[in-house]
């Protein structure tokens, strides 16, 4: 160590400096001792009493007494920064802003104590300079500071001496375990869980009047965390060892849903995610896994966040794969699952200590009791000192001239105070209040006041010597005022907690021990049977399974009940819609929307438009859907001109996506579509209402290119408006529905009348010949303007899908039909 140079003029005994040799590591162990318990109690860990820090607890006060109240008007942050800093915290401003801004934050805690005003940030960016944000006490705030004027706390020396902070708030509010805490001190850490305010409340009531309760009795009103942002809690293991040791873990994730994003492709849409996870980040994360292959099946993700509608992650499932096993694969790969740590270290009597549920709540339960105790004894001790002076009033009024008389005899105002304690027998503090007394309460009607504040005086004095002296009053009071808390303050839970998620969840207890899954779901969706369906209003859907569809009366009541073509198919396979054009559109199944089984039936209701799946030309419109199969039967077709054709549908150019399967004349158009074997019935009916019917050994297949062969002879201007194929087995109980009405009409506006009849009462004839009549046509009637023949039963519906009732069937072939009540639009 180097000595100071010798000064000639000072003594000799002074040139010689002392040196104390001190040892190296026990000064560092000593001096880091000291900073260890300065990060620990005046930085990182919370009070166990109001859940704050030094600092925390610094903004607050100092926003209280600068007036910051919620009804009063926003200040510059920067403001509120210097005067808790050159008051009362002596650290850089940026520290004192960061822990402003996180108060303030609605995402971090679940009661914010600040009310922001500006850009406070989120979880992906930080906040606006001070300079550019504006604060506030928020409502929540005035419960953790109110009654700081009744001496309910100790009040301690700011940094330099100069002003008094309190030491604790009096916290109206269980702070710590509602809004939780994090912090990281020198060989120690805090990390605590929000929780709901109703739900502590209530915890804290029971325990105030049983204060024997048990960590079971108190479960019951605190199941779990409320996290701020919602989500689930998957695994309570891990809760229920925090809320014994003070210790434990447990998995948050996101609120997920799949919807429809587009017509033809499903999406998972999230509107939670779990605590601390910004939408960015996750965003990143599925960006990285798409690339990297770790995660399959995604098309894209975007984030749709907006102030209107809150949350809005959408993430796009390409065709193929199951939304449900994408999701769970999210789940592993990306934050959308996130631990969350428990670790309850807080501050009790200035030690840190490791609570549990309990412990947590019985420190804040005695610190509530502290509080009311000292507010009450405060306000007994200030009636107290009220009585006395109003009743030494009381005396002066009685005899005021002689008061008067003492006062103006008297050479000061000392020499009056002492002469009025020796006539009056007054005490020195009531002396000083009559000579400080103004006129104008000389009245009688003062006297009336003073009497009546009198009374009212012995009255809460009364009562407060009674709290003051019944335990069982104190509780009752101080529950009563958590109630009223809770109630002014308290909100609905948002974090749903599930004890596991079936198979793939994995419990808080395991999740901190790093447990395995159960093995996941297979990503792409199975290649099943299935039945692919068209309505008679233009969707187009699959069913979940194969099974047979069935009708019911009820289902009757559904939209787009009308099945205009369905086909038998398996979930990954394409198949083909015939066009009006003559074309055979490929279609992959994996593009429909499954629709699970109602009442036997599928309601079509949540079906794709044709036009989504299908590229179509303008007028151009979709007849049939057919098997692209192998093994397919042949598809036959009908055209407007009577012309029929069998072609093989298992003839399928690799390399199209839309080919030609029949060759159209001019004006012409195909009207229906069926496949069909050897031993069917091909039917046509006609605009006149001929219906022909024939064998499909009649029509010899063809190739794609051909433009078929006569199947009925029309009349001039008459044209076909049906066909179907049925089997030997369809047609002993097909029915053939006919509706007639006026040619001149627009389409869809005229109900016309129908009537409907079985298809075993029409005899068959040769292929090429003109048929038999169908229907009798009624005074203003000269044309079918819809027909269709199939199994029984028929059912019909209008242009919006609504269902329209038929007439019952009539055994007679040649009659006219029955008024309809409104447009068919299609029979199925």
């Amino acid at each position: 160590m180097a000595r100071r140079p010798a000064t000639p003029n000072l003594p000799p005994d002074d040139l010689v400096e002392r040196i104390v040799d001190i040892d190296v590591a026990t000064e560092m162990e000593g001096s880091f001792l000291e900073y260890a318990y300065s990060v620990i109690y005046s930085r990182a860990l919370p009070d166990a009493r109001d859940g704050l820090k030094p600092v925390q607890r610094r903004i607050l006060f100092q926003m209280s007494d600068m007036g910051l109240r919620p009804d009063r008007p926003y200040v510059k942050s920067a403001r509120v920064v210097g005067e808790v800093m050159g008051k009362l915290h002596p650290h850089g401003d940026s520290a004192i802003y960061d822990a402003m801004v996180r108060l303030a934050q609605p995402f971090s805690l679940r009661l914010p104590l600040v009310d922001g005003h500006g850009n406070f940030g989120s979880l992906d960016d930080g906040p606006a300079a001070p300079r550019y944000t504006e604060a506030r006490l928020a409502p929540a705030a005035m419960a953790m500071t109110t009654d700081l004027d009744e001496d309910v706390v100790d009040f301690v020396p700011n940094y330099d001496n100069k002003l008094q902070q309190p030491d604790v708030l009096p916290a109206a509010i269980p702070n710590l375990l509602v809004n939780g805490a994090a912090g990281i001190a020198v060989g120690m850490a805090t990390n605590m869980a929000p929780h709901n305010l109703v739900e502590v409340v209530a915890a804290a009531r029971h325990l105030v009047m049983h204060p024997d309760a048990t960590l079971d009795d108190l479960v019951r009103f605190v199941p779990g965390p409320d996290l701020p942002t919602g989500g689930k809690i998957v695994g309570l293991d891990g809760v229920r060892d925090a809320y014994r040791t003070g210790r434990g873990a447990f998995r948050t994730r996101a609120t997920a849903r799949v919807e429809n994003v587009t017509a033809r492709r499903k999406g998972i849409v999230i509107t939670e995610l779990p605590y601390m996870v910004g939408p960015e980040k996750v965003i990143e994360k599925i960006k990285e896994g798409v690339q990297s292959k770790k995660l399959s099946g995604i098309a894209d993700a975007v984030d749709l966040t907006d102030r209107a509608h809150g949350l809005r992650l959408v993430i796009e499932v390409k065709s193929g794969f199951d939304p449900d096993a994408v999701l769970e694969q999210l789940y592993r790969a990306t934050p959308l699952e996130d631990s969350f740590s428990i670790n309850n270290v807080a501050l009790v009597e200035g030690q840190p200590r490791t609570l549990g549920l309990r412990e947590l709540l019985v420190v804040w339960v005695d610190h509530r009791l502290s509080v009311v105790r000292r507010r009450s004894q405060f306000r007994l001790d200030k009636r107290l000192e009220r009585l006395h002076l109003v009743e030494g009033l009381l005396i002066a009024i009685l005899d005021i001239d002689e008061v008067i008389q003492v006062i103006r005899t008297s050479d000061d105002a000392e020499a009056a105070r002492a002469r009025l304690r020796s006539v009056f027998d007054l005490s020195e503090p009531q002396a000083e209040y009559i000579l400080e007394l103004r006129l104008r309460r000389l009245t009688k009607f003062s006297r009336l006041e003073l009497e009546r504040e009198k009374e009212q005086l012995e009255a809460e004095i009364d009562e407060l010597r009674a709290i003051l002296a019944d335990d069982l009053r104190l509780r009752t009071l101080v529950s009563d005022e958590m109630a009223q808390v809770a109630a002014t303050y308290g909100t609905p839970r948002r974090t749903i907690l599930l004890e596991s998620a079936g198979g793939s969840a994995v419990t808080g207890a395991a999740a901190a021990k790093g447990s395995s899954r159960a093995p996941a779901v297979a990503l792409e969706i199975a290649d099943t049977p299935c039945w692919a369906l068209l309505s008679g209003t233009g969707l187009l859907a699959r069913t979940a399974t194969d099974e047979p569809l069935e009708r019911t009366p009820d289902t009757r009541r559904a939209k787009h009940d009308v099945l205009a073509s369905v086909i038998a198919t398996t979930t990954r396979a394409e198949i083909g819609a015939v066009t009006s054009r003559g074309r055979l559109v490929r279609v992959p199944m994996l593009d429909l929307p499954a629709l699970p089984p109602t009442n036997g039936a599928p309601s079509l209701g949540g079906g794709v438009p044709l036009s989504e799946v299908v590229a179509l030309d303008p007028g151009e419109r979709v007849v049939a859907l057919a098997s692209l199969a192998p093994d397919a039967p042949t598809l036959a077709l009908a055209t407007a001109q009577g012309v029929v054709k069998r072609v093989t549908a298992g003839d399928v150019p690799n390399n199209r996506d839309a080919w030609e399967v029949i060759g159209l004349k001019d004006g012409d158009e195909v009207v229906g579509a069926s496949q069909v074997t050897d031993d069917d019935e091909l039917v046509l009916v006609s605009s006149d209402s001929s219906l022909l019917h024939f064998g499909a050994t009649q029509v010899r297949p063809q190739g794609r290119a051909a433009g078929g062969m006569a199947g009925i002879k029309l009349a001039a201007g008459q044209r076909v408006v049906a066909f179907a194929g049925l089997s030997a087995a369809q047609a002993t109980d097909a029915v053939v529905v006919t509706v007639s009405g006026s040619s001149s009409a627009l389409p869809g506006t005229q109900a016309g009348s129908a009537k409907v009849s079985p298809f075993e009462v029409f005899p068959g004839k040769g292929r090429a010949t003109g048929g038999v009549r169908s229907h009798r046509f009624l005074k203003g009637e000269d044309a079918l303007i819809l027909a269709w023949v199939g199994p029984a039963p028929a059912w019909a519906c209008g242009s919006a899908g609504q269902p329209v009732d038929l007439p019952a069937p009539d055994p007679r072939r040649d009659m006219s039909g029955t008024a309809l009540h409104a447009p068919l639009h299609a029979i199925g």
